[in-house]
Parts: structure tokens; sequence; C-alpha cells
């Protein structure tokens, strides 16, 4: 079985509207499956600079799929371990909530294998 790998990931600055409320940081985390496909989360890292805790929402097609939570200036690395197959025409996403009035960077890379 051939199989690809796929990444959202990068480094966005935010600035935090409340932990009920995450926002997107960039179109660059978004990610549709293509047709005939299916694709399996492997990994989650994730980097904090504020001094607040903040969390990273995966969301598939709109509705949350799993929460990230990072500390205040730490960082976090969630194994996956192909958990389940995210059928083709789904939309996955990443978002970030922080406190009213948190800023800073969050360094983000989820890693995915398309199959």
């Amino acid at each position: 079985m051939q199989s690809t790998p796929r990444f959202l990931q990068g480094v966005f600055t935010f600035d935090g509207k409340g932990l009920e409320t995450p926002l997107p940081l960039d179109d660059a985390l978004r990610y549709t499956v293509p047709d005939g496909l299916v694709t399996q989360t492997v990994y989650f890292r994730g980097g904090n600079s504020s001094g607040e805790l903040i969390y990273v929402l995966l969301l598939r097609d709109g509705t949350p799929m799993r929460y990230f939570p990072i500390g205040a200036r730490a960082a976090v690395h969630v194994p996956l371990r192909v958990v389940e197959d995210v059928a083709a025409g789904t939309v996955l996403e990443l978002q970030v909530a922080a406190p009213d009035g948190a800023t800073g960077t969050v360094v983000l890379d989820l890693g995915m294998v398309e199959v």
C-alpha cells in the first residue's frame, strides 16, 4: 500500500479572544482529504511562546475532533498512532484558543498520511 505524508505546519502569531473562542490562524492550516483516499493523523506537535495556557483545536468538517492543550511557554508532542481513518472530502483544520488579551506565537505541526 502506497502512502503519502501530509502536514499542517508553521509558525503563527495569535491574539486570544477567550478559551471558549478558538480562531483560525491561516489558510495553510486547512486540508481537504483528496477523492479516492483516506487520511490518518499520526502525530501533533505544538509550542506556545505566551505566558498563558492555550489550546489547539483540530476540527473535522467544522466539528471539534481533538483538543491539544499547550502550557505557558511550553511544548507538547502527542503521538496519535493512526487512531482513525478520515474519509475523502473531509476538511481538517487547526485553530487556536487563548485567554482574552493573551498574545504570542504558536508553532504547529500536525503529521498525517494519505493512503
